[in-house]
């Protein structure tokens, strides 16, 4: 080994950090990285596309019918078919190059809306890509998600770097909406479709040229029967794990519980006399507060005090919902709600111990099931509200969510505990070097 030998740093690596400086912290140092940069407009662009459309298409199926089921049913639609492309499809984002899954699923996402502009489309196509979309978006996150650890390390620029895809897709909660019903005042739904067509081509095109090629994670390379196979076979593997399973059940329980006032809140806005209003305030507070803990653990706690945070921070973060059963007006539902979403920035934590229990050939499996799960319990979530509301009332249902999330948070960080440092058959195959910074191991182009 030449010891004096000095290799140069690659070309978009962050900063390196001197020698006993202090820890850095703060999103400044991820947009540093120039391949970030374009992974976060790629990022932008595509939500932004997928948020009208689903706005857009709700509208016109909704022109189409005069049914407010089908119109309904197109957002329903948003949520179901995670499961199976998280499950039949992951295998792909290890099997094949990164860049080249993520452009062609903004492809695949352009032309499917494409179809939907076409004049005189029946509904049933319109529906039927709408389920290609949701088919196709968590292989999207997933390999997006995974593609992170390629450009940032696996160190504390990744979590920061996922943070900041978090933020944005909170942000559009808040904005998508509202912009797409300002767009659809000016254009019919089918133009508005017809703009996102563009926003999904925007993404492949930064995608394309704004990040380099690496090779596959998985030797081996399949399609049809095999890739699902083996999407299936790596799953099994994956949940086989059990700090794994445990991290993976820490990120999916407390959204299916903290959807509840999300899914409540018309209902609960009508019982206040809130109005409008109040409904579009009640709708807002969650992802608000989500926003503003991941903004301030992100910008001013440093990386080991988020990740001593974690645990305790997801076993209260439902403790407000609680806060229900005292019958709270207006405001003061809009703060237990804000306090809720703040709790939320447990995710800094896990995101760290989650990407170092996976092996690096697994890794876009593991985050493609991890975005499917995600959606899927919260589309549980809502529906188990609803029905629980229609017997128990809105007010205790929340409530009941608070007691019993938390409880299930509880038990899930006694687990993730007793598995902390253990030296699982994840961690043992996977050799993945602790580091922040761009991965030097390239191929061209």
């Amino acid at each position: 080994m030449k010891g004096a030998t000095t290799l140069p740093e690659p070309p978009n690596a962050p900063p390196t950090t001197p020698p006993n400086a202090p820890e850095a912290t703060g999103y400044g140092r991820v947009f540093a990285v120039r391949e970030f940069r374009a992974v976060f407009a790629a990022h932008a662009f595509s939500l932004l596309g997928l948020v009208v459309s689903e706005l857009a298409l709700s509208v016109l199926v909704y022109d189409l019918t005069g049914s407010p089921l089908m119109s309904a049913l197109t957002f329903a639609l948003g949520f179901l078919p995670y499961l199976v492309g998280g499950t039949l499809l992951a295998g792909a984002a290890d099997r094949f190059p990164a860049r080249r899954v993520l452009v062609v699923c903004d492809l695949v996402c352009a032309g499917c809306v494409a179809v939907m502009v076409v004049p005189g489309a029946p509904i049933a196509v319109l529906l039927a890509m709408r389920c290609a979309l949701a088919v196709v978006s968590p292989l999207f996150q997933g390999a997006r998600t995974a593609t992170l650890t390629d450009v940032l390390g696996d160190g504390d620029l990744f979590v920061l770097g996922r943070s900041l895809l978090r933020i944005v897709s909170q942000g559009a909660l808040l904005a998508g909406f509202g912009l797409g019903g300002v767009l659809l005042t000016v254009v019919s739904p089918r133009g508005a479709l017809l703009i996102t067509v563009c926003t999904f081509l925007t993404s492949a095109a930064l995608l394309r040229f704004g990040t380099r090629r690496r090779p596959a994670r998985a030797r081996d390379g399949g399609v049809g029967g095999a890739l699902v196979r083996d999407s299936l076979r790596g799953t099994r593997r994956i949940l086989a794990d059990r700090r794994v399973r445990a991290l993976l059940l820490l990120f999916w329980v407390p959204p299916m519980f903290a959807v509840a006032p999300e899914a409540l809140a018309a209902p609960y806005a009508d019982g206040l006399g809130a109005g409008s209003a109040g409904l579009g305030l009640l709708m807002c507070a969650l992802p608000v507060g989500t926003i503003a803990g991941e903004l301030y653990a992100g910008s001013r706690l440093r990386p080991v005090t988020r990740t001593r945070l974690a645990l305790p921070l997801v076993c209260v973060t439902l403790l407000p919902y609680v806060g229900y059963v005292l019958r709270p007006d207006l405001g003061w539902s809009l703060v237990l709600l804000l306090l809720a979403g703040a709790g939320s920035a447990y995710s800094l934590g896990l995101d760290q111990w989650f990407v170092r229990a996976v092996p690096e050939e697994l890794r876009g499996r593991a985050m493609t099931l991890n975005t499917a799960g995600l959606m899927t319990v919260q589309g549980v979530g809502m529906a188990l509200s609803g029905v629980a509301a229609e017997f128990a009332g809105v007010r205790a249902t929340v409530a009941g969510a608070g007691v019993l999330g938390t409880l299930c948070c509880v038990l899930l960080a006694v687990e993730a505990r007793r598995t902390e440092g253990a030296a699982t058959p994840a961690v043992e195959g996977s050799g993945t070097e602790r580091r922040d910074g761009a991965d030097q191991h390239m191929t061209g182009g």
